[in-house]
Formats: structure tokens, C-alpha cells, sequence
């Protein structure tokens, strides 16, 4: 596949190779994009930069070093990465779609709804740090949202 959009069902962008390997709800296929060209694609086709959306994050939280990003807002679409951005080896994970994570034997595993398992290789503190600041964002936009109407 050469393009990819995220959607509801995304799961994870993985890097692979010089490409992206991609993990949905039920299948999981190559892109040729990188992680970040995928991310920063599908901000733009929501009608967002990567870096406005980074920017918006900034200004939420407080946070510009490994920040959680809304690709798409009507949907709450968020993702975070396990490292910086800027690293090869980052990979992006959909906040919304994690039922739960956990450590074992010195690995960190994010389990989906719908029983998929991924192993991520940072640290269990790391993942979690990243996961709050995520809810934390999902929390303050849906606060936002729920004083507009």
C-alpha cells in the first residue's frame, strides 16, 4: 500500500524497514510511508498540520517532548508516541483502542480491544507516562466540547 489514512479501527503504526507496518482492528499491512508521514498525513486530512496539532498540545498540556496528538477531533482520534518523533524506531499508538497494558518479564505489552497484543519496547513506566498524558488530553478536549454545547 502506498498512502494511508488513520482511522477509528487503527490500532498502531509500527516502523518496518523504511516503511510503516500497520496494525488495525482486523488486519495489519505494510505502507510505504514512514510512521510520521502517515501521522502528519492524516492531521493534514483532517484538516490540521502535524505541527499545528503539536502546537495545540502544547498550549493543552503544557508539554512539547513526546506530546499525544489529536489527528482527528470529532471522533477523538488520538495517538501518542513511544519515543521522540523525531527517532526511527517511535512508534504511534491509538489511545481510544487500548483496553489495557501490562508488564511481564521485563516486556511492556499493550493489549486492544479485540484481543490483539503488542509488545512495545520502552519501559512499563514510560508507556504509562505516555497513556496519561494522552487521557489527560482526551480529558480536557472533551471537557471543551461538553462547555460548548
Amino acid at each position: 500500500m502506498d498512502f494511508y489514512e488513520i482511522c477509528e479501527d487503527t490500532l498502531a503504526i509500527i516502523p518496518y524497514n523504511n516503511y510503516s507496518k500497520v496494525i488495525e482492528k482486523n488486519n495489519e499491512f505494510i505502507v510505504k510511508q514512514k510512521p510520521m508521514e502517515i501521522i502528519n498525513s492524516s492531521c493534514l486530512y483532517f484538516g490540521s498540520s502535524y505541527s499545528g496539532r503539536h502546537s495545540a498540545t502544547k498550549y493543552l498540556l503544557g508539554i512539547s517532548y513526546k506530546s499525544p496528538i489529536i489527528v482527528e477531533e470529532s471522533k477523538n482520534i488520538i495517538f501518542f508516541p513511544t519515543l521522540s518523533p523525531r527517532v526511527k524506531e517511535c512508534y504511534w499508538i491509538s489511545l481510544n483502542n487500548i483496553s489495557h497494558y501490562k508488564r511481564e518479564q521485563n516486556k511492556t505489552f499493550i493489549l486492544f480491544e479485540k484481543g490483539k497484543v503488542l509488545e512495545i519496547p520502552i519501559s512499563y513506566g514510560s508507556l504509562d507516562n505516555q497513556i496519561l498524558r494522552a487521557a489527560r488530553l482526551d480529558s480536557i478536549v472533551r471537557n471543551k466540547k461538553n462547555k460548548q454545547i
